[in-house]
């Protein structure tokens, strides 16, 4: 055993791990800090302690990192595969530590040799620096909270960075994103795609939000043979010929959508299947295709895909459900336009008479810039309205959200605020009629706030768990 190691990462390891266990003796979660505490310390101990694994899995991009998580660890369980993973969704560089930590023994060996990270994509830059992946899953990129992240192509060129600084990772892409795409060009890494075909019924118009409207190579406007949303589709540059490849892994046809689950016409290489996905909304499509994508490549039998697809739970506050008082609560984080308007989209498929809240925060995890919602189209809840009494308002912005739906047209009578959440949660179940839900959509900060309370009153996981 390298000496090095012995001396300077082994005392740094065993604090880091106590310092864990004391964090979640107080339900302090101890999902980041130990990892911060550690890579202050000795940086180079995330690069020793990964280098002790026999493969490394990872997932960034914009939207969908830990619903893609969820359901290739779903899949890994149903294959009977030992790994780990950073469940808890603390995805930077002192999560991705601290799981590491969490995971070694003290005598400096896994059990599990396969570990699988959902890693922030401003963040991937640099963990790759210390952490050398075998496969990184990429979702897709949208425009994002400017005041952290920056210009949109700033963000791609820092994953396309991190692949570069890698040993040469397979990677796993998605075919409809041509951000996305440009990466498997640029660095000629073996890549295998996802995504929709063009027989799939989806089709949207053209006049919606589209965050890479022209080619990233010549800036001629991208001609689409069909749309999936925003940018995302079978896109073809007719001045240079950069196209949307071929998606190995397909979704053929949309069979079935609820508001619980999705049935597909599921494509692997030319063999097709009816395959059920366990969570609604076409974003959660994507995500089960590149999970299904990454599990192919593993070499896991399809059958035991497909089983992973229709049984996985989904994670804190992505589509998280609690069922009380013959009502259903329902969790949904909200993030940036695009990823909103998907929600918004899934909440048009409401048939009953639902609540909805919109829990907004300008904490530095949310993005302080909160300008974004007037990107979302919000216009869309006037389909709604007949159905819904209420639209609640909450969190530090709660005045804002309800100025942003009163210029979509909601009606003033029905717009609430509700800035205590304790208040909001009585209020708005009491509101809810049986058998129908009430839909909480927050950023980030007000989900983890909210979801503590609803861990409290109804017993449910804590986030790391």
């Amino acid at each position: 055993m390298n000496k090095l190691f012995v001396l300077k990462a082994y005392p740094v390891i065993l604090i880091a791990k106590l310092f864990i266990k004391l964090l979640r003796i107080f339900r302090l979660g101890g999902t980041s800090l130990p990892g911060k505490f550690a890579f202050l310390i000795y940086p180079n101990i995330l690069k020793i302690c990964s280098s002790k694994l026999s493969q490394i899995i990872v997932v960034t991009g914009t939207n969908g990192k830990t619903t893609t998580c969820r359901i290739l660890s779903q899949i890994l369980i149903e294959n009977q595969t030992k790994f780990f993973t950073n469940k808890s969704g603390a995805n930077l560089t002192s999560g991705v530590l601290t799981t590491l930590i969490e995971n070694i023994s003290l005598s400096l060996k896994y059990k599990a040799s396969i570990a699988l990270f959902e890693i922030d994509e401003a963040a991937f830059g640099k963990i790759s620096e210390f952490l050398n992946p075998h496969y990184v899953i990429i979702t897709n990129f949208f425009r994002d909270q400017l005041d952290r992240y920056g210009e949109l192509y700033t963000t791609v060129n820092n994953v396309k960075e991190g692949v570069l600084k890698s040993q040469r990772p397979t990677l796993i892409i998605n075919a409809n994103d041509s951000l996305s795409v440009s990466i498997s060009k640029d660095t000629k890494n073996k890549t295998i795609f996802y995504g929709f075909s063009a027989s799939s019924k989806e089709n949207k118009k053209e006049n919606e939000t589209n965050d890479a409207s022209f080619c990233i190579y010549c800036k001629n406007k991208y001609t689409y043979h069909y749309r999936v949303y925003g940018h995302l589709g079978g896109f073809f540059c007719t001045s240079c010929d950069f196209q949307s490849p071929i998606p190995s892994i397909s979704c053929k046809d949309i069979i079935e959508a609820t508001p619980f689950h999705s049935i597909i016409s599921l494509s692997f290489q030319e063999q097709e299947f009816s395959s059920k996905i366990n969570l609604p909304g076409t974003y959660n499509i994507f995500n089960a295709l590149a999970a299904a994508t990454g599990a192919f490549e593993l070499n896991i039998p399809t059958e035991t895909i497909l089983k992973g697809l229709e049984t996985f739970q989904c994670g804190f506050g992505r589509m998280e459900t609690i069922h009380t008082q013959n009502k259903v609560i329902r969790l949904i984080l909200v993030k940036n336009p695009t990823g909103f308007n998907q929600v918004i989209d899934y909440l048009s498929t409401e048939k009953k008479n639902p609540s909805i809240a919109f829990l907004i925060n300008d904490n530095l995890a949310d993005g302080t810039d909160i300008s974004w919602l007037w990107d979302v189209d919000f216009e869309k809840l006037k389909h709604l309205e007949h159905l819904v009494d209420s639209f609640w308002c909450s969190g530090k912005r709660a005045l804002d959200m309800a100025v942003r739906l009163k210029y979509a047209g909601i009606v003033s009578d029905k717009i609430k605020v509700a800035k205590d959440y304790h208040e909001l949660l009585t209020i708005g179940l009491e509101a809810t009629k049986e058998d129908n839900t009430f839909y909480i959509l927050p950023t980030y900060t007000a989900m983890l706030q909210f979801r503590q309370i609803l861990r409290k009153k109804f017993s449910i996981k804590e986030f790391w768990k």
